[in-house]
């Protein structure tokens, strides 16, 4: 007998088997020793009431066990003599990308700018302790992407791109744990993810793809609107008449090599705004009604959204128990992200709060084309570094002084640790986007009592939520509208957002060559 059901447990009893048998056991009207296996299909936490509660749902068995499922990696062969695939970047949407190849017979071979996983974490300490930014090498750029550094949610909304469940296995295949696989809210944590991506690039170069490092676009070999490869650091020429472009939100200077050689992109609205960081304990305490925080219980989110004017204005990317980080991919700029270890056990929860940025709110930066989103997001990037000292210290103001207009006497504690200086984000914001998030965050006191509150830091500036630019390609073929051969892909193309939707599309991208490559 194979039976699926739902009930909710105490935090406690959700943490314990035994709970949980004799739970399902009751429901099923069954005795706790004719249960065989308790499978957790589901888990998610119901705050809605005075005690939080977790809901579960199990699919439980009864004279059967649950049947084993083959590994994913098991459909993997050798591509080493196989047709070569070039790949653009080493984040999700690349290495994705990289292993839907080989499962379909073709070899990738993958280039990133920045340096293999662990060997950037010498270049994250140098901007987050003496504010020194290697423009290939940080925490958007370099082996695993933007993600790996920053946070490792796996949370994602779009179920309809592709096969989300095939995406966690893999990262549970590479050393995830299983419990992405049934949490509500499933996150890895920027602790293990730098091991979950090694793994996949030897899983890459076992199979006989390539992975090169230190590896930047320089140019594209075209003809006759056809791509035929790729230049590598100016010199090294690399043919494929297939290239997948999968170069991240920041990218900056592949827009302008793409504008370059003339193929097609467009501007494209975005988000631009702060990072919020108040303490965790005040979070727990609003969300769960708990003076202190049950054992049994995670560090606690939230997500806020709201109209203020026709535009929106929205919590994103929310780090519950988690770091505020430098994440500038250029001297000169200031640009903060969120991350959280596994645990999430950093005293601070911190999320951006952005507003919607539209073409009629950039008249000014018209002069510059397709690139009129991407100068404005330079623009206030900039804008934050000259109010500083020449680091990568961010501005920052408590949250009430900031909603009402005045400089901040003091900071409260942060977990940045460049660290914070007293600015007025409200004179060197824009003026629309400081209008918005000053009545958003009032909206949001409202609606979350206990938000609105000076313990909280309101830090700029959070610009990188997506792509400024979009490549733009055919739905049903994922080839550039114009240039044959050219696959663009994931954020820095404008179609994903995330480290899930981000793998996803790199899979429906392979997919597609793959038909292309067959006819």
């Amino acid at each position: 007998m194979r039976q699926t059901i739902e009930f909710k447990l105490s935090p406690a009893d959700a943490d314990d088997e035994q709970a949980i048998r004799r739970r399902a056991a009751d429901i099923c009207q069954l005795k706790p020793a004719a249960i065989d296996e308790v499978v957790v299909l589901r888990k998610s936490i119901d705050a809605r009431g005075s005690t939080p509660l977790i809901l579960l749902k199990i699919e439980v068995y009864a004279g059967e066990k649950q049947a084993a499922e083959p590994a994913l990696l098991d459909n993997l062969h050798n591509v080493s003599e196989a047709a070569e695939v070039i790949i653009i970047g080493a984040g999700p949407t690349g290495y994705f990308a990289a292993l839907e190849l080989i499962e379909l017979g073709l070899k990738p071979v993958v280039f990133d700018r920045g340096k293999d996983v662990r060997s950037r974490r010498r270049d994250l300490r140098a901007i987050q302790q003496f504010g020194v930014v290697n423009p290939n090498s940080n925490y958007c750029f370099g082996e695993g992407g933007a993600g790996t550094y920053s946070d490792g949610k796996l949370y994602t909304r779009s179920h309809k791109r592709g096969d989300i469940f095939k995406a966690l296995k893999l990262l549970v295949e590479h050393g995830a744990s299983s419990d992405i696989l049934v949490d509500a809210h499933p996150h890895i944590g920027s602790n293990k993810l730098p091991q979950i991506v090694s793994n996949i690039r030897e899983t890459i170069l076992h199979h006989g793809g390539e992975v090169h490092f230190d590896s930047l676009l320089t140019d594209f070999v075209m003809e006759n609107n056809q791509v035929k490869g790729v230049i590598i650091n100016g010199t090294t020429e690399q043919l494929s008449s297939v290239v997948i472009l999968a170069t991240g939100h920041s990218a900056r200077d592949v827009y302008a090599l793409l504008h370059q050689n003339k193929i097609h992109i467009e501007a494209k609205p975005f988000a631009l705004g702060v990072r919020v960081e108040h303490p965790q304990s005040l979070i727990d305490k609003i969300q769960y009604g708990q003076e202190q925080r049950d054992e049994h219980l995670p560090a606690s989110s939230y997500r806020l959204a709201c109209q203020v004017g026709q535009r929106g204005v929205f919590s994103f990317c929310m780090c519950p128990g988690g770091l505020v980080v430098p994440a500038a991919t250029a001297p000169g700029e200031i640009v903060v992200n969120g991350m959280s270890m596994s645990r999430r056990d950093s005293a601070y929860a911190n999320s951006g709060t952005v507003v919607q940025v539209e073409q009629q709110d950039l008249t000014e930066y018209a002069s510059h084309g397709v690139f009129s989103s991407l100068e404005f997001q330079r623009t206030v990037e900039q804008t934050m570094f000259k109010a500083g000292t020449g680091g990568q210290q961010a501005p920052a103001q408590r949250m009430t002084d900031f909603v009402s207009g005045k400089l901040s006497a003091s900071l409260p504690g942060s977990s940045y640790i460049p660290g914070l200086f007293a600015a007025p984000l409200h004179e060197l914001l824009p003026p629309f986007i400081y209008e918005k998030l000053k009545k958003g965050m009032a909206e949001f006191g409202r609606k979350m009592r206990g938000y609105f509150t000076a313990e909280a830091n309101v830090i700029a500036t959070e610009s990188r939520t997506s792509s400024p630019v979009k490549i733009p390609r055919n739905k049903d073929t994922y080839m550039h509208v114009e240039v044959e051969g050219l696959f663009p892909a994931g954020e820095g193309a404008g179609y994903a957002g995330g480290i899930i939707s981000a793998a996803m599309d790199g899979q429906n991208v392979a997919r597609a060559v793959k038909v292309y490559v067959s006819k």
